[in-house]
């Protein structure tokens, strides 16, 4: 390995490095909803990425340890919500180990296909999952979008440092 950085500057891989890495990139918030057997399931998620515009198509990533995964692994469908910069509360909840996630505040109803729609976002789609990709300790998940809505209004949420964040001017 030729390295170029000046000596004690980097790290080897780790798990630390990457987070460290990644707290440095502002992300856009999603929070991705699935309905179960048992009820409703989300999770906060910076990890949407657009995938195909023919067909149209998006993936995100969840942790195969996550309270949702094993509704998500299942799931035909899945909710995908962008989230706005007034909605940091609702990202944390989301975010949040134990947290009755679709108790009051949050405000959502059943949607398309029985999947949980967030109300209040910028956008939303409901999407078929398509493939769960194995990812280490993740699973990279592929869903072809089937019908949402775009018309929210306000500004996005981000996530940097560790916290939840909006746009400057």
């Amino acid at each position: 390995m030729t390295v170029s950085a000046a000596p004690g500057t980097f790290q080897l891989a780790s798990p630390d490095l990457l987070r460290s890495t990644f707290r440095r990139h502002a992300a856009g918030v999603a929070v991705i909803t699935a309905s179960g057997d048992r009820g409703p399931v989300g999770f906060t998620a910076t990890s949407l990425t657009s995938v195909s515009a023919d067909p149209p198509m998006v993936s995100f990533g969840i942790g195969t340890g996550a309270s949702s995964w094993p509704v998500v692994a299942e799931a035909e469908y899945v909710g995908v919500h962008i989230l706005g910069e007034h909605q940091g509360d609702l990202a944390a909840t989301f975010a949040r180990s134990g947290a009755d996630r679709f108790g009051a505040p949050t405000a959502w109803s059943p949607g398309p296909e029985g999947v949980p729609v967030l109300d209040g976002v910028l956008a939303w789609l409901v999407c078929r999952i398509v493939g769960r990709v194995p990812a280490g300790d993740h699973r990279i998940v592929l869903a072809e979008v089937v019908l949402g809505d775009p018309t929210g209004t306000g500004r996005p949420l981000l996530y940097h440092q560790g916290s939840f964040t909006a746009l400057r001017d």
